[in-house]
């Protein structure tokens, strides 16, 4: 089941490709050398105790690698799970693209995914009373091709600024990450005119989107408190 109030996110590809050439350093090795050989003495090795391994709370890739859905803030206390929050909470390469309604967008949707290596995505959201909540993890390998973008929050981010009248603020620690708030209602077909504010940053290989829906107008410290407090959690 979808959410009537969904984000459609848009994803465009931009890839980049990284070679290099060592043909300088093979014809400079084949000749006879005119210079002296320079000699430089042994450095010291550093000494002392080695640093302790970290712990797996504080090894971001031991945690990644693990259970994503308990890296998503939890339900608060009296909220209501919606139909569109599978009981797993987890969302595969299709279902994440299915999130653009056409069906040529989500075609090329599902390639993009693959080969930007989508690996999977965690998914959690809630309804209290006129809000709604959307929050999804979505991790991405780079086996293949190292020179690939690690996530898609520079894609969402990109398409929440296409709105005129959109309001950003960074998100504190997170680089690139930002909040938005859109002043204005946001018209659907079918469905009764809201307002939303959303948040899109990244850390390591995981995106972090954040979609809040409302009857009313967001507040700031609606968006961003769910922002800053998800980010923490990675």
């Amino acid at each position: 089941m979808k959410s009537p109030k969904r984000h459609l996110i848009a994803l465009a590809a931009a890839l980049g490709v990284v070679v290099g050439a060592g043909a300088g350093y093979l014809v400079q090795a084949g000749r006879e050398p005119k210079l002296p050989t320079l000699v430089q003495p042994p450095l010291p090795q550093a000494r002392g105790p080695q640093p302790e391994p970290l712990t797996e709370a504080l090894d971001r890739k031991v945690r990644n690698d693990g259970d994503l859905r308990e890296l998503l803030l939890e339900k608060p206390s009296g909220a209501i799970t919606p139909d569109w929050v599978q009981p797993q909470g987890w969302m595969n390469l299709y279902d994440y693209a299915d999130t653009w309604q056409d069906p040529e967008a989500v075609e090329a949707a599902d390639t993009f995914l693959e080969e930007q290596e989508f690996l999977r995505a965690a998914v959690t959201g809630w309804e209290d009373g006129g809000q709604e909540v959307q929050i999804w993890l979505a991790q991405f390998e780079q086996k293949k091709d190292f020179a690939a973008p690690a996530d898609d929050s520079a894609d969402t981010r990109y398409w929440a600024e296409t709105d005129p009248d959109v309001e950003s603020r960074p998100i504190p620690g997170t680089g690139e990450g930002k909040a938005y708030v859109h002043p204005k209602r946001f018209h659907e077909s079918g469905v009764a005119p809201y307002y939303r504010a959303e948040a899109h940053a990244s850390r390591g290989d995981l995106s972090v989107h954040i979609w809040v829906y409302d009857d009313d107008p967001v507040p700031w410290r609606t968006i961003m408190d769910l922002a800053e407090r998800q980010m923490e959690r990675l």
